[in-house]
């Protein structure tokens, strides 16, 4: 299995044939190594609906006819577009054909902002475990620190973790590295930062904060084979 990353908090698993993505934010996303005309998923996993993270998931799904993943609201909102969905709740889990995924609480905000200065609200945030040939990936999504991560990581031994080290809008880099001890997972990669000024980092100093060996520094482009 082939684990990569491409800016932002754009995740792309390629496993037994198919291609899943985690908030595919191309257009837009001067990080990225990647085109909309490049990605060709299968499924399309979002963890909430803010624009850096729904991203392109409307035009790649009714391309590529894929499965979107995501709560329920925001599943709604997109199968109201003609996509094909399947939404869940915080805690809940399903057994997909390609693996399990369950959805974990996320602390951070919601909702489309439109052009007509409107705030649509699309569910919960949430937070994803994906367990896919017998390894289990977590993509914490937007989120702070919180206590309950000690317990998703008791529950769900987490091979891989893309936490967002950003600040501002979500955990800096000292709380997400008090997050990776929670977790307790074998291998972590820091996403969300520098994508915008508010959220400039640098991802070596958040690697050296980490128990060593654990931290990985993925630039647009490159993977973790699993």
């Amino acid at each position: 299995m082939k684990v990569s990353f491409h800016g932002h908090s754009f995740v792309k698993i390629e496993s037994q044939g198919k291609t899943i993505v985690i908030d595919p934010f191309i257009t837009g996303n001067d990080l990225t190594d990647v085109k909309v005309s490049d990605v060709k998923p299968d499924v399309i996993i979002v963890t909430h609906g803010h624009g850096d993270h729904l991203g392109d998931t409307v035009e790649l799904a009714k391309k590529h006819n894929s499965l979107v993943i995501a709560n329920f609201e925001l599943a709604t909102y997109l199968s109201w577009q003609g996509l094909k969905t399947h939404g869940m709740s915080i805690g809940g889990a399903y057994q997909f054909e390609f693996g399990k995924v369950k959805l974990t609480p996320a602390f951070h905000g919601t909702g489309l902002v439109t052009e007509n200065k409107e705030i649509i609200y699309l569910g919960m945030p949430a937070g994803v475990l994906i367990t896919v040939e017998g390894k289990t990936i977590f993509h914490a999504g937007d989120t702070a620190l919180f206590s309950d991560m000690k317990l998703i990581g008791e529950r769900h031994p987490i091979d891989l973790a893309f936490l967002p080290i950003g600040d501002n809008f979500t955990m800096g880099p000292e709380d997400a590295a008090y997050a990776a001890k929670l977790l307790e997972a074998k291998q972590v990669v820091p996403v969300h930062y520098n994508t915008f000024p508010p959220i400039k980092q640098d991802p070596y100093n958040f690697i050296e904060m980490l128990d060593e060996g654990i931290g990985v520094v993925l630039e647009a482009g490159e993977a973790i084979e699993l």
